[in-house]
């Protein structure tokens, strides 16, 4: 079953200059996240985030010329400093979604010297789904958000 779900993964991994501790809290206070989520020219103008299994998160991107996007999930797994499991498939208190899209798989391993392996995953419940977010350039997209995130963990 493992390689068959592997099928709809898309994944970015890169070695980053800072600690578990500082990148955890990057995803998990929303006044930070808010700093470093959206690749530019979107932005993050709100964002909840009950960080403990069962938790709900609500994010709303909103682009350059007005337009909001809002984001409803659940946190699935959280291990501090070591990992976030969260998906749309819910909306809150394990209220289904209209359309689940995927599921958003953070894993962050201690490299020493305070650097980080930093893998972000996200997986699809179907190729299209995948298809439609390699699409929507989930590489560009996620990879422009890891630079702003090495941005602002530079500067807390």
């Amino acid at each position: 079953m493992a390689a068959d779900n592997a099928r709809h993964e898309l994944f970015l991994m890169r070695e980053i200059d800072a600690p578990t501790t500082k990148i955890y809290r990057a995803w998990t206070d929303p006044e930070l996240l808010k700093q470093w989520f959206c690749p530019t020219p979107w932005g993050v103008s709100h964002a909840e985030l009950d960080v403990r299994a069962g938790g709900s998160s609500f994010i709303v991107m909103k682009g350059p010329n007005g337009e909001e996007v809002e984001n409803r999930g659940v946190y699935l797994e959280v291990v501090p400093n070591e990992k976030l499991v969260f998906t749309d498939a819910f909306t809150t208190a394990w209220v289904p979604s209209e359309k689940p899209f995927m599921t958003g798989i953070v894993v962050l391993e201690p490299l020493g010297d305070g650097r980080t392996k930093y893998t972000a995953i996200a997986r699809h419940w179907t190729e299209e789904d995948k298809k439609t977010h390699e699409a929507m350039g989930f590489h560009e997209g996620w990879g422009a958000a890891t630079d702003q995130l090495v941005a602002l963990l530079a500067k807390i």
